[in-house]
């Protein structure tokens, strides 16, 4: 669906369109304090969707006054050195700051259609959304758990990955928003081995790491301690990550998830692979929540987003910080170019060495 000009219209500053998620939560002061940095005109061209009445009451009450948005009607009309809005929905939007409302949700879906639209016509190159309240936006149109989902459901993904990123600190989970009970079912070897080819690939092209290592968790305590506290580590993981070796995947584990994190012990690989969303996020969350970023692996669009939620609790204070949206507006322009770089080398090789007579 990607159009053969993505990404050259400005250049080497790809075209993000921003997303405003729920704009009762702290979706907009992060994003202004973000972009508040004129350097980040340098690296990107920004289009917000969301409403300018909005943007403008959140730089008031935070005293933001300083940036100046670029009203446009659509994408294609964005200026590349400027912070762009676009009208999402002419409706009036009665803000209710921390609190949870329709009108919130229905406004978060409008958002994320049209920035899917325009990514889809090439008028952007990449989405970084802001956080979402995953009960308001539910309808007909948004049946889904968030965001990974639907963005999955709109390009036929029928398996996404989820992948929590801090620096060199890279989690993914093999089951997303489902109940816990029904982990162990969905555990099945096929989806051991798609999840973890899809790590090793999203590793390789979206990461530029050569030949990444990967560590995968166990589902039970100690990792099933043998058999005593469970089977699924003998009989469905360790065969496929047997399988994943003889492909050539440098995968290690299963590991006791409990001392893994603790122990530094994630530092030894590229990236770690999770059975079940809070076995993965509770620790990640407590070494990175302030600059942790979550990336949607496997699709053709580079999808990023702060890694903590609306936080209503905190909306309109002013105490938000910026820190995870920024590094998920770094983290898509990365991935953004290093896609770039594997595709130009992948289309040409390089020469074969000639000093080699081997």
């Amino acid at each position: 669906m990607k159009t053969e000009n993505q990404g050259e219209a400005q250049g080497n500053r790809p075209r993000i369109g921003i997303t405003h998620g729920d704009f009762n939560g702290i979706g907009y002061e992060v994003m202004l304090k973000a972009l508040a940095d004129n350097r980040m005109l340098e690296l990107m061209s920004p289009v917000i969707y969301g409403q300018s009445k909005v943007a403008s009451f959140y730089k008031k009450h935070l005293n933001l006054n300083d940036i100046h948005l670029n009203l446009v009607k659509d994408a294609g009309q964005a200026h590349p050195k400027r912070i762009n809005i676009v009208n999402c929905t002419e409706n009036d939007l009665k803000i209710e700051m921390g609190q949870s409302t329709p009108l919130a949700g229905e406004a978060a879906f409008e958002a994320l259609e049209m920035a899917m639209s325009d990514f889809k016509q090439g008028r952007i190159d990449l989405v970084v959304t802001a956080p979402i309240n995953k009960q308001n936006i539910q309808s007909e149109s948004f049946s889904f758990p968030g965001h990974t989902e639907y963005l999955s459901a709109q390009f036929d993904q029928k398996e996404p990955l989820m992948l929590m990123v801090w620096n060199e600190l890279r989690v993914g989970t093999l089951t997303g928003h489902i109940p816990l009970k029904e982990v162990p079912e969905k555990l099945t070897e096929s989806l051991i081995l798609k999840k973890i080819q899809l790590l090793n690939r999203s590793l390789i092209e979206d990461f530029a790491i050569v030949k990444p290592k990967i560590a995968v968790l166990g589902l039970n305590p100690h990792a099933g301690d043998g058999g005593l506290l469970g089977l699924e580590e003998q009989t469905t993981i360790t065969p496929a990550l047997e399988k994943l070796r003889q492909e050539g995947i440098l995968v290690f584990g299963p590991f006791p998830a409990d001392g893994f994190f603790g122990s530094g012990t994630w530092k030894k690989y590229d990236g770690v692979m999770g059975m079940y969303h809070d076995q993965a996020l509770a620790p990640f969350k407590s070494i990175a929540f302030d600059g942790g970023v979550n990336f949607t692996a496997g699709l053709p669009l580079v999808r990023t987003s702060p890694a903590h939620g609306t936080a209503y609790e905190i909306a309109g204070r002013n105490v938000a910080s910026p820190d995870s949206f920024r590094e998920a507006l770094y983290l898509a322009i990365d991935v953004f170019r290093n896609r770039v770089t594997y595709a130009e080398n992948t289309a040409n090789p390089l020469p074969p060495d000639d000093n080699n007579f081997s």
